[in-house]
């Protein structure tokens, strides 16, 4: 039995759910998202309310039980809410700007490094942060972790792109080794 499954999902009063046979979409006051449902999955919408039952229960269907339950969840509360991922940029010469939808950074390379911002991602920049917003969790943290792959964190001095609040680990350099 899926402990997460089980829980039933509330939905607020300005989001719409629609539900056909292999697909859910959801609308609500920042955009619209549709997620397609396994058949083994049976979704039932009951007084604003959404409950999430396998039709068999296997080992492979109960996974995907409670997945399907988080992937609506999230989708609700991105539609909502919306979700969010900053990220701080570290180290002399690197610097991050805005023109339009296109982030430009200079990470040390002997070229700026630009990134596309997709449909419905946003970029805003604040001194040395970056922060990737939008309505679908997954594309954020993708599009997140994609600009953090332009310049890891280096484990000697730091510098690089790490995520708000990631604990870049160090290592002692040459002298402190030998000594």
């Amino acid at each position: 039995m899926s402990r997460i499954g089980k829980q039933p999902i509330k939905i607020p009063e300005n989001v719409e759910v629609k539900i056909s046979e292999d697909l859910i979409m959801v609308k609500g006051p920042k955009g619209e998202l549709s997620q397609k449902i396994k058949p083994e999955i049976k979704v039932e919408l009951k007084d604003k309310e959404l409950r999430i039952n396998p039709i068999k229960e296997t080992k492979s269907i109960r996974a995907l039980w409670g997945l399907f339950r988080v992937l609506i969840f999230n989708m609700i509360k991105g539609v909502t809410e919306g979700f969010e991922k900053k990220l701080e940029i570290e180290g002399v010469g690197y610097r991050a700007s805005l023109q339009g939808n296109k982030l430009v950074l200079n990470l040390g390379y002997s070229h700026p490094v630009e990134v596309e911002a997709p449909k419905d991602i946003e970029f805003k920049m604040e001194k040395n942060m970056i922060t990737v917003s939008g309505i679908d969790k997954q594309l954020v943290g993708q599009i997140a972790a994609d600009i953090r792959a332009k310049r890891k964190p280096e484990p000697y001095k730091g510098k690089g792109i790490h995520y708000l609040g990631e604990i870049v680990r160090r290592k002692a350099g040459k002298k402190a080794a030998a000594a």
